[in-house]
């Protein structure tokens, strides 16, 4: 059974430290056996101070990160501006334990301990928006995007503030063992399975008014034609908004302009008729919008790293 270990350091955040164990520790098989193991630990065995007014008792010390498949390490409050406060000598020696096969998550600005260990040199990586800038000055060798919700590099994942960490552990369950698994994961914990847009719509900007227009209903009606070609002025008009007023408003509320979101949606389509169906991949094309087999081929690659079929053969009978 693949290990989730999930470290929790000194002054760790409760309600990002539970994630892990909500989210991997609901994913079951069809016979309801689960398909994961999620263990604590802090780095000597010992309870661990939280950010909040109590301490946590955890079962494990730092030697079972030697038996992770995936490690995830939620944020914990570390007060020096230097970069080595993020990583103590304890710490990368307990790092150094993992196996190298294991998959590495940070939540939030537990970012900076990956970056501290070298583990994002070179990568895309994100993490919470009011610390990006900050972020990207202490670790000019790494790709800060702050506009996504979480980025994954395949062994090594990090994610935005709090709620992204759900949205990335469902992205992982998704990546496993299917969106059929982690939609039922999802519904169990009462989340969204999938958030629309990045941090963009969380960073602070002017509310609109209460009876301001918004573009919800719309997506709502884009959702139920996916199988049609969209295009941007019928959107608009749907919304009884001219185009420059409806893309403003969508980006303002989803974060991404209309056609990446659109794009994004059919690509969730697809795959989820992929995993579910008997459809052809043309049919399938057609059915998510993308019109022909080798325009959808187009975008799964790009987005999933894989062609339909591979896609299909992965997942289907998980």
């Amino acid at each position: 059974m693949h290990r989730v270990v999930v470290l929790a350091l000194e002054g760790v955040y409760p309600f990002e430290l539970s994630i892990p164990v909500r989210i991997f520790g609901t994913a079951a098989g069809r016979d309801g056996r689960p398909l994961y193991e999620v263990v604590t630990c802090s780095l000597d065995g010992r309870p661990v101070i939280t950010s909040a007014d109590f301490t946590i008792a955890v079962a494990h010390g730092g030697e079972v990160l030697a038996t992770a498949d995936t490690l995830v390490v939620p944020p914990f409050t570390c007060g020096p501006d230097d970069d080595r406060a993020w990583l103590p000598d304890e710490l990368a020696r307990a790092l150094a334990l993992l196996p190298a096969r294991a998959r590495v998550l940070s939540i939030c600005t537990a970012s900076y301990v990956l970056a501290a260990a070298g583990l994002l040199d070179g990568r895309p990586a994100t993490t919470h928006w009011n610390e990006a800038d900050h972020f990207q000055r202490t670790f000019p060798r790494v790709e800060v995007d702050a506009n996504v919700l979480f980025v994954d590099n395949g062994q090594v994942l990090t994610a935005a503030g709090v709620a992204a960490g759900v949205d990335v552990c469902l992205h992982l369950v998704r990546r496993d063992h299917g969106s059929e698994v982690a939609n039922r994961v999802a519904r169990l914990c009462v989340v969204p399975p999938w958030r629309e847009g990045g941090q963009a719509q969380y960073i602070d900007r002017p509310v609109p008014e209460p009876a301001a227009a918004t573009t919800a209903a719309t997506r709502e009606w884009a959702l139920r034609n996916l199988h049609r070609p969209l295009v941007l002025a019928e959107l608009a008009e749907h919304a009884r908004m001219s185009v420059r007023t409806f893309c403003r408003r969508f980006g303002e509320e989803v974060g991404m302009p209309p056609g990446q979101w659109l794009t994004q949606q059919r690509v969730e389509h697809a795959r989820r008729l992929l995993e579910t169906t008997d459809l052809s991949v043309d049919q399938v094309a057609v059915h998510a919008g993308f019109g022909t087999a080798a325009s959808m081929r187009r975008h799964l690659s790009l987005t999933l790293g894989v062609p339909p079929t591979a896609y299909r053969q992965a997942f289907r009978g998980r």
